[in-house]
């Protein structure tokens, strides 16, 4: 059985997101008092009485704004009245009902679904007064809560999971052999794009604004038999550049996605090239030892000959010296032009960097490099490798004893990788190397 759905909808500023931190049990979604923070669906596991469910965060709705933003906003909140078992309308108890209250009532109504009416800001004598008038919404009972004070919140969730149906038949995909992948890069690379045309849907609000993705986004995908998951993320800035403090929130949330991540495809615009914030991100992805593909975006309006490609990834290995070992996968999000690759990438490398090899075929290998070039010497002391093994999987980490671990090299330690990468491939992670000397435990 799959998990419940709860939608969180309501117009912008009447806290929708703080209700969905209290219950997420953690600050997930952004909370600040600028109405339409939230712009994106954002999901996350909650609990209550024995019930698990999924939660759904969703921007404000604002039926009367004809805004581009505001209907991709709209249209985003319709999606996630679609997927939802359960809608939990909020409201705002000192604003009393408002027109775009009525409307988004109206829009509720309409979904057939089962709707819990929360007013918050309820936190005084004067308001829960005031809640009577929620009535007229034909919804049904509002029930009075204040997310800043914690109050009601039980009542409310009791009511939330009395909606929840006593066989729901909501498909839920296992996500042992799931691969996750987060796109990560700085504003306005096309990450969003790519996300989109990788799910198959307008999941991920696209716009021409830098910066309008400012939550982590996740879709399971199922291609082939092969189960991902899609985290699309804020495009993260230069601190200077932080004038918003929402995005501050957006940059933790985007290192959050690369940590829960099994794959990261680091998006670059193929115009502007690679620039330092772009090392600092994807140096992040290669310090994490997550798997890494280089996605080269808006390949269409590149000016380009025939040798094009080969120069632009001889360029990209001389910014990014230590990402020799990622592939490098041409894209135009527009016009889909290699889209359809990446999926099949995805899941070379996720596959490399779980690989696991057997300990007497890794010392056969090791064994075979140290008599093609023996280890240097330090000091009048020559370093002795005694035995190897693979400790780790995601990234492969080994464990190299040696009789010395000070005259271990770093150029030594590379020229081994470099043979186990050519033995096992290893092509698209990163390697981790630890250096024991011969009394040392694991």
């Amino acid at each position: 059985m799959g998990k419940p759905i709860v939608a969180i909808v309501g117009r912008p500023n009447v806290g929708k997101s703080t209700l969905f931190n209290i219950f997420a049990n953690s600050r997930i979604s952004i909370v600040e008092d600028t109405p339409g923070v939230t712009r994106d669906r954002l999901y996350a596991t909650a609990e209550w009485l024995d019930h698990e469910f999924m939660m759904v965060d969703t921007g404000g709705i604002e039926i009367m704004n004809a805004d581009a933003i505001a209907v991709s906003i709209r249209q985003q909140a319709q999606i996630a009245i679609r997927e939802a078992d359960v809608i939990l309308f909020v409201c705002d108890a000192r604003a009393g009902i408002t027109s775009e209250d009525a409307e988004v009532a109206k829009l509720l109504r309409q979904s057939k679904k089962p709707i819990v009416l929360a007013i918050n800001k309820a936190d005084s004598p004067k308001q829960e007064m005031s809640i009577y008038e929620f009535y007229n919404l034909g919804i049904g009972e509002p029930i009075p809560v204040s997310a800043a004070n914690h109050l009601g919140l039980g009542d409310l969730l009791d009511s939330v999971v009395s909606k929840f149906a006593e066989k729901n038949t909501f498909g839920e995909i296992d996500d042992d052999d799931e691969i996750k992948v987060a796109l990560i890069g700085r504003p306005n690379v096309g990450k969003s794009s790519i996300f989109n045309a990788l799910v198959g849907q307008e999941r991920s609000i696209v716009s021409n604004v830098a910066g309008t993705t400012r939550d982590a986004i996740d879709t399971q995908v199922v291609r082939e038999g092969q189960k991902y998951l899609f985290i699309d993320t804020a495009g993260m800035r230069r601190k200077a550049k932080i004038d918003e403090p929402i995005e501050k929130y957006s940059i933790m949330r985007s290192l959050r996605a690369v940590d829960r991540s099994d794959v990261v495809l680091m998006v670059f615009d193929a115009v502007e090239g690679v620039t330092d914030q772009d090392k600092k991100i994807v140096g992040y992805a290669h310090e994490a030892g997550k798997a890494i593909i280089l996605v080269v975006n808006k390949w269409d309006l590149y000016e380009k000959d025939n040798t094009s490609t080969l120069r632009y990834t001889e360029m990209l290995r001389n910014e990014l010296v230590f990402l020799q070992y990622a592939p490098v996968v041409y894209v135009s999000a527009v016009t889909k032009q290699r889209i359809h690759r990446l999926p099949e990438v995805i899941s070379y490398v996720a596959e490399q960097n779980a690989m696991r090899v057997a300990t007497s075929v890794l010392n056969q290998v090791i064994e075979d490099a140290i008599a093609i070039n023996p280890p240097p010497s330090e000091h009048g002391k020559r370093l002795k490798i005694l035995y190897v093994t693979q400790v780790k999987i995601k990234p492969p980490t080994f464990v190299i004893f040696v009789n010395d671990p000070e005259i271990m090299h770093f150029s030594y330690q590379r020229y081994l990788e470099n043979k186990l990468r050519e033995a096992f491939g290893f092509e698209g992670t990163p390697i981790q190397m630890i250096i024991r000397g011969k009394n040392e435990e694991d």
